[in-house]
């Protein structure tokens, strides 16, 4: 129970998915290769990206706490990431795919989940630039905070790919100080 209190007001003791740090040119952000995971995910369309974590996660946590096929809880990790895949217009809608790292004790073989709007997603290993940011993120902070890696990497002449994108939060709606947020923009290789 202790242990429990503790992840929510601090987010301490959360499994995170493994990457390997690469230098980065710069201090104002870091360059991860994220191994191969597995993730639990639910895709939504719309406009506003708020609104799309705070139906995702209900639906993410829903899983978590026993409702897949097979009745389990699930460890809560962290990051809560978002994919954001913007729509062709700025009149359109977006498509955000909000996900949860599973635990490594569910690796190999994660609970199906119950809820067809659910499903698990294999990562491949990726490459990501990523700016940590603390704070209260919302939309408009995501959106700032992107904008300022975009000019970090065109700076440095860093090949990025401008979608999809991802913001991550770790820590509870609790935890009042010193949060963790961060946005992730892929790596371009150099054959795409």
């Amino acid at each position: 129970m202790l242990k429990a209190v503790g992840q929510v007001l601090f987010s301490s003791g959360l499994q995170h998915p493994t990457f390997t740090p690469v230098e980065a040119k710069a201090s104002d952000y870091e360059v991860r290769t994220y191994h191969d995971t597995k993730w639990v995910s639910t895709s939504l369309s719309g406009m506003q990206w708020d609104e799309a974590m705070s139906t995702g996660f209900r639906r993410l946590f829903s899983y978590i706490q026993g409702n897949n096929q097979n009745k389990v809880k699930v460890e809560m990790t962290a990051p809560v990431s978002c994919r954001v895949d913007p729509g062709p217009g700025p009149a359109c809608e977006t498509q955000f795919t909000v996900s949860f790292y599973i635990p490594e004790e569910h690796q190999a073989s994660p609970p199906e989940p119950s809820d067809p709007q659910v499903f698990v997603e294999h990562r491949k290993e990726f490459a990501a630039y990523v700016r940590t940011y603390g704070g209260f993120s919302n939309e408009k902070m995501k959106r700032e905070e992107l904008q300022k890696l975009m000019v970090s990497l065109q700076r440095d002449g860093a090949p990025y790919r401008d979608d999809p994108y991802y913001a991550a939060g770790y820590d509870s709606p609790f935890k009042l100080t010193n949060r963790k947020n961060e946005v992730w923009l892929l790596k371009k290789e150099v054959q795409e």
